[in-house]
């Protein structure tokens, strides 16, 4: 009587494993898969993105000043364009706009987390606490606070972007995280003059020291 050959079995099943993995992680013909750093940098700068046009475009119907305004303005088409080309990205890759995985998943056991952000939430992020207090604020309440949360959320996008770059060599994705590192460090340095303008501070800043 034979005996049962198990290892070319388990050798089977390993293979499998891996395939599995490198599915999640590369997706179809060298694609990313669901669980890689471009699909979750995809969603969640979508939904952060999406923050910041919808706090542009309170700021913008109170009529603020003509800087404020232009601002508000570049922020709402800057960012809801580069929104539309992250959903863009996952429909090409055939992956959904929605995950079980928690926000920031993609950067587990990569520098997120600390003193810049709750675990599973987005840096920069408003509450909505926040948030309902700059709809009720008017005049130049409105537009310091709209600045103090505007760079913190750019804080938070510079962050995830640099963490990008860190896990991801895909060419598309690396050049917007290159284009929202610099874009939106100058936008920070713009509103924090104008901040001082008005006779304001940011808030104490989330990004780490160089």
């Amino acid at each position: 009587m034979e005996k049962p050959v198990r290892k070319p079995i388990l050798i089977v099943c390993g293979v499998l494993v891996l395939a599995a993995a490198a599915f999640l992680l590369f997706g179809r013909a060298g694609t990313p898969g669901d669980g890689s750093p471009e699909a979750g940098f995809a969603r969640d700068m979508a939904a952060h993105h999406a923050q910041a046009v919808d706090m542009a475009f309170t700021i913008r119907d109170k009529r603020p000043a003509k800087e404020i305004g232009n601002l508000a303005f570049d922020i709402i088409n800057t960012q809801a364009n580069q929104r539309g080309m992250f959903l863009g990205w996952l429909q090409q890759w055939q992956l959904g706009q929605a995950t079980d995985q928690k926000p920031m998943a993609w950067m587990s056991g990569h520098g997120h987390g600390g003193a810049t952000a709750a675990p599973g939430t987005m840096p920069g992020m408003a509450t909505p606490e926040e948030l309902t207090k700059l709809k009720e604020a008017q005049g130049t309440q409105a537009e310091v606070l709209f600045l103090q949360l505007m760079i913190r959320h750019h804080e938070g996008g510079v962050q995830m972007a640099e963490g990008l770059l860190k896990l991801s060599d895909r060419s598309e994705v690396v050049s917007m995280a290159q284009k929202i590192v610099q874009g939106q460090s100058g936008e920070i340095t713009l509103m924090t003059d104008l901040l001082r303008q008005r006779g304001a501070q940011p808030y104490p800043s989330i990004l780490k020291p160089a």
